[in-house]
């Protein structure tokens, strides 16, 4: 089992994979949706010693923000305290304007960043709300301008930007124009598994455990199956932020009884090492190629 350096692609990835300059999309569909991606993303923030700042919904009061993020409780009352949680809103990130201009809100972005650099962060990370655009009496046009035009912030530039859409209130075609916009396409909760198919390749992003085990044997099944003819597959796990044992085993299984001249796994180091200490025999077909984000 051989090693690459060949880097993953961003696509759709879970929040736990985010890293500083990445633009992300996510959305939701009812009001405790997403909650736990807010949460997680707060939480790695953290624990990469970056200020998180939160803009939530106008219309979510800030004790619940607060009870959405599992606080109080003594770590994230701490980071509260000493100001590298921070709840807030757009109206104010953008005063004393009013009036809401993607040239003010890139600048105070860029303020905030230079200060949690000066705070002695390592960057900043923020989560938006987009009802924002109702609150301010924005139109839909100004905010996908802001939104396809902001390279800026986060080209060499320590920042982390989620922006979640609620498409009970965008419109089908606001919301599939903003989802390619975005560079990254965050799955709308902890857990899920995300599958994509082509031809010759299966890629999986998210968690492959008792939940999704399902789906991830279907996944690859239904890989092996269309690249039978041309006798070779890639299977990308590198979008993967948790591998269980029986999954694992679900896939040299499959591959070991696969008829493929080659299966090359891509995947993380922590994955890769799993893969090669599990003893199911020889593989002669099956190639494990190291790769990160």
């Amino acid at each position: 089992m051989a090693a690459a350096d060949d880097a993953a692609s961003a696509g759709t990835i879970p929040v736990q994979q985010l890293r500083a300059g990445d633009h992300a999309f996510v959305g939701y569909d009812d009001d405790d949706a997403g909650r736990d991606v807010v949460a997680g993303f707060a939480w790695a923030g953290l624990a990469k010693r970056e200020r998180v700042m939160v803009f939530a919904a106008p219309q979510v009061d800030e004790d619940e923000v607060w009870n959405r993020l599992d606080a109080p409780g003594p770590l994230l009352g701490a980071a509260r305290d000493r100001g590298q949680l921070v709840v807030s809103s757009m109206r104010a990130l953008i005063h004393p304007a009013r009036t809401f201009t993607p040239e003010r809100q890139w600048q105070r972005i860029e303020e905030e960043t230079d200060r949690a650099l000066a705070d002695g962060y390592r960057g900043l990370r923020t989560y938006i709300d987009m009802h924002w655009v109702a609150d301010l009496d924005a139109d839909v046009a100004t905010m996908m301008y802001r939104e396809s035009h902001a390279e800026h912030l986060f080209s060499g530039r320590p920042y982390t930007e989620i922006c979640a859409y609620d498409s009970r209130w965008f419109a089908p075609e606001v919301l599939t124009a903003m989802h390619r916009a975005h560079p990254c396409r965050l799955l709308p909760h902890l857990g899920a598994l995300h599958t994509e198919h082509t031809d010759d390749a299966v890629r999986l992003a998210g968690e492959a455990d008792i939940s999704t085990r399902e789906q991830f044997v279907a996944a690859l099944r239904e890989g092996l199956a269309r690249s039978a003819d041309a006798g070779r597959l890639t299977v990308d796990l590198s979008r993967l932020s948790f591998l269980s044992v029986a999954c694992t085993m679900d896939l040299l299984r499959l591959a070991g009884s696969a008829t493929h001249d080659r299966i090359e796994v891509r995947c993380q180091p922590t994955v890769a090492r799993i893969l090669r200490r599990v003893d199911v025999g020889p593989l002669p077909g099956l190639r494990v190629s190291e790769v990160s984000r």
